[in-house]
């Protein structure tokens, strides 16, 4: 599986970004498409989840900011990211498993989000 992030960006405290994911290479139906962000220093942490039959969870700390979302023609995962805070700065990285698996693939590279305050 190749998983490509796109659309990180430099955005004051307050604004808004959509992070896109472009998965290819998936050949499982029952997947589990995941966002995940690491800052410097820190563990990488889990951002939000979207599952093949829609269902979505959300980290605490962004519930009803961020909104995650699947276009399954363009095979593409989103991340709409809104009221932006500093501390959200972070390498975002989109990740794919199988449902019955625990291991996420991350495969690709991640996209920097900077949040200025």
């Amino acid at each position: 599986v190749q998983l490509q992030a796109s659309g990180g960006g430099l955005v004051q405290a307050g604004g808004s970004l959509t992070l896109s994911c472009e998965v290819s290479g998936r050949t499982f139906r029952h997947y589990v498409m995941g966002w995940f962000r690491q800052a410097p220093g820190l563990e990488r942490e889990f951002v939000a989840h979207i599952t093949w039959s829609g269902a979505t969870v959300y980290e605490d700390s962004v519930k009803g900011r961020f909104i995650i979302s699947e276009d399954n023609a363009k095979n593409t995962v989103y991340l709409q990211m809104n009221s932006l805070k500093p501390e959200d700065t972070a390498v975002y990285y989109c990740a794919v498993r199988e449902v019955g698996t625990m291991s996420y693939n991350f495969g690709g590279q991640g996209t920097q989000v900077t949040v200025s305050s």
